[in-house]
């Protein structure tokens, strides 16, 4: 034991003298998930807190028109701008000074209203009471209509559907009530009466889970927070294998061989220093949601009750990541296979686990191989707690797989120092 603190006092020194190291290590992922978090939050915000100018131009000038007019302004979605000329809106998007031009064809509301009034009239004349009548009047060939959008070319594919299934929602509502309003107008003489009720009688209601009867509604910080910890923590394998590489290089383990001191005691000492590296970084973290977050209009990173699993989660990440430090910096022979090595494996490491696309948009290969990183098994962990409300158990297999890749990796990069050093 005492050759393992000796070891892990020997890293301490080491780390502490590498003042711009120690910047690197706690204040580039502080502004990296500030810089993230800032960025992303305003796609887990509802549409409704977002204002996007978009250009109308309404040849209709009828209740169609002004039926998607008021349910554009009455989304609070939309900044709305009218044109005369569908060509000079289409410029105008097209230059992105838009995001979308919405162009209402002439006689939309006529053409509309004599569909449904010839539909509704050939409907009644087959259920009339004169059986003998016959409807000689040649049906009026109604032109179909295009609602023409215009997308800016760099507008996401999400949004399109979005405002596509909104307007074709509008007015598949205004073709059912002029039905019902044209049945009434047939089988009625009292324009009051009220006989069709045009109200949906099906509703959609998330249900969300709750804690202390309140509604766990995930933000842009609960996924940040723990997807950007993760990162910062996995990243410690590159001064980590750069530490190894350089003490080999520099003579420093063949001083040590000549001491009865064991690889495993060496590698045991980096591991409780840099344990405590990334239990650092992360209660910075922490702190950077509960304090610094409200400041800037983010949302509070809510921690209570929750501490305890978090620092769970995170002691064992922090071993998964040093274990794969000690391997990769067993197995480099020099600084410049370790560095980009370790930095370009972290990146992709995260790619997969989750923390830049989520896991369940990926394709179905992606999605299966995502489970190889174990930044995913962190992730999901943090989730877990931050999302799901879950207990030890819930996470018990997450952080146990964590474990098991630390302890294997730190296996095979001593056994490989050792057969690498066998006489």
């Amino acid at each position: 034991m005492r050759k393992l603190w000796a070891s892990a006092y020997k890293e301490f020194l080491l780390l502490t003298r590498d003042v711009g190291g120690i910047a690197i290590l706690f204040i580039m992922p502080l502004v990296l998930i500030v810089t993230i978090t800032l960025i992303q939050d305003s796609s887990f915000k509802t549409i409704e807190n977002i204002d996007i100018p978009i250009l109308v131009v309404d040849n209709d000038q009828g209740d169609v028109s002004k039926t998607i007019l008021d349910g554009l302004k009455e989304s609070d979605a939309f900044e709305i701008h009218s044109k005369t000329s569908e060509d000079e809106a289409k410029d105008l998007v097209f230059k992105g000074k838009y995001q979308m031009a919405i162009v209402i064809p002439k006689e939309l509301s006529e053409e509309l209203q004599a569909q449904v009034d010839q539909n509704v009239e050939g409907i009644m004349a087959k259920f009339s009471m004169d059986s003998d009548s016959t409807d000689t009047t040649p049906k009026k060939q109604i032109e179909i209509k295009e609602v023409r959008l215009y997308f800016d070319p760099a507008t996401q594919i999400t949004f399109k559907t979005s405002v596509k299934n909104g307007i074709d929602k509008m007015i598949s509502k205004i073709e059912t009530e002029s039905i019902y309003k044209a049945f009434q107008e047939q089988i009625s003489d009292d324009p009051e009466e009220v006989i069709f009720d045009t109200k949906s009688l099906i509703s959609f209601k998330e249900v969300l889970p709750e804690k202390d009867e309140k509604e766990m509604i995930p933000n842009s910080v609960q996924h940040n927070v723990p997807a950007w910890s993760l990162f910062a923590i996995f990243f410690i394998i590159v001064p980590l294998s750069i530490n190894l590489v350089k003490e080999k290089n520099q003579g420093t383990f063949v001083r040590l061989r000549t001491n009865p001191v064991s690889y495993a005691t060496v590698l045991g000492g980096k591991t409780l220093v840099y344990l405590l590296v990334c239990l650092i970084q992360f209660m910075l973290m922490l702190m950077i949601g509960v304090f610094l977050f409200p400041k800037i209009g983010l949302p509070t990173l809510d921690v209570s009750g929750r501490l305890p699993l978090l620092f769970v989660v995170a002691l064992f990440a922090g071993l998964g990541a040093i274990g794969l430090g000690l391997l990769l910096g067993t197995i480099a022979k020099t600084q410049e296979q370790s560095a980009p090595f370790g930095a370009t494996f972290v990146v992709i490491l995260a790619a997969l686990g989750g923390v830049w696309v989520p896991v369940f948009v990926m394709p179905k290969f992606m999605q299966t191989l995502s489970h190889i990183s174990p930044m995913n098994w962190g992730l999901n962990a943090f989730y877990d707690v931050f999302l799901r409300n879950a207990s030890f158990l819930d996470i018990l297999p997450e952080i146990f797989t964590l474990l098991i890749f630390f302890l294997v990796t730190t296996l095979i990069a001593i056994v490989y120092n050792e057969r690498k050093n066998a006489v």
